[in-house]
């Protein structure tokens, strides 16, 4: 039997024989499953949140379904891959040079807010409360991880608002030391052209007091507005 190394908690080991099966041995006991099973259960592994029992219950579940069914799977995943890329203008997800968001007349091009991941563009939209248009970062600030400025899209925001008369842009990073590090060092580089403003972090709804952290509520302290 040879072991091959995965960084996987199941160990996986392949026979040399001719016997063709594949034992993945995960703490508990031993599943023994064909090549193909055994492939598709790593494979699913690698999605995040995916552990052992959770693949190997989608695999068993993608292999009860249709021929038909699987093959759409495979092949929206290969277009997703092939098809989806940056927009030129703001950085968010789109399968055109320019997405839907930029090129939508009604949103307000003078006011642009700034997220470091296409997921909080999704999670802003959902709230249907914004307006304005947006600009990606591509991530955090974070020497440690060995990321700076350099590897976010901040040079194409500093020109996009310089060159635009932007009237203001709303920082909307989440709170920790990455997020608070690139919100001041991406706030300072823009307030020259434009007012820079950070949305409010504070108590979420049905929340209580009692169980607030002090930094979540003094956040909320500071992030107060008067009663309409």
């Amino acid at each position: 039997m040879q072991l091959l190394n995965s960084p996987n908690p199941a160990t996986i080991l392949y026979d040399r024989k001719s016997m063709p099966l594949l034992r993945l041995a995960a703490p508990g006991g031993t599943l023994v499953y064909t090549r193909p099973l055994a492939r598709l259960i790593e494979q699913l592994q690698r999605l995040p949140g995916v552990g052992p029992k959770s693949a190997q219950r989608l695999a068993l579940h993608i292999l009860k379904r249709p021929e038909e069914e699987v093959k759409a799977l495979a092949q929206a995943l290969l277009e997703a891959k092939q098809q989806v890329g940056l927009c030129s203008v703001c950085f968010h997800l789109s399968a055109e040079p320019v997405c839907d968001i930029c090129k939508n007349p009604s949103r307000d091009p003078q006011l642009i807010c700034v997220v470091a991941d296409s997921r909080d563009v999704i999670a802003l939209e959902k709230t249907r409360e914004y307006k304005g248009k947006y600009h990606v970062l591509g991530g955090l600030i974070s020497p440690m991880e060995g990321i700076g400025p350099d590897h976010l899209h901040i040079s194409p925001l500093v020109k996009r608002v310089a060159q635009q008369g932007v009237e203001e842009v709303i920082m909307a990073i989440s709170p920790s030391v990455e997020g608070d590090t690139t919100t001041l060092y991406v706030g300072q580089l823009l307030k020259p052209f434009t007012k820079v403003t950070r949305i409010a972090f504070g108590l979420p709804m049905g929340g209580d007091l009692e169980y607030a952290d002090e930094v979540t509520l003094a956040r909320a302290l500071e992030g107060r507005r008067e009663l309409e």
